[in-house]
């Protein structure tokens, strides 16, 4: 983004929309209903430390077995994995 600031690069609408995202401490849309996040109404820092929580959660998980108890706030789609659960 500093080169488009610069002028070095030309900058579009999908550019424009998440500097402004980025400025104003927000999550940049196209982050979240882009299927790339998980939705929230949080300030861009702590959804970014939501984030690293959900990866420290799943992270855990694959490296030392299923956890005794579950973060469902952790998951971006807790319904699927309640439907896995009964079906298992």
């Amino acid at each position: 983004m500093i080169n488009v600031m610069k002028g070095n690069l030309v900058t579009n609408d999908y550019l424009d929309a998440m500097y402004q995202n980025l400025m104003n401490n927000q999550v940049p849309v196209n982050w979240t209903y882009g299927g790339y996040g998980f939705l929230s109404m949080k300030t861009l820092h702590l959804w970014i430390k939501e984030l690293k929580d959900r990866r420290e959660f799943i992270n855990n998980w694959f490296e030392k077995g299923t956890p005794k108890v579950f973060w469902m706030n952790g998951f971006f789609f807790p319904q699927g994995f309640l439907t896995g659960i009964k079906q298992n």
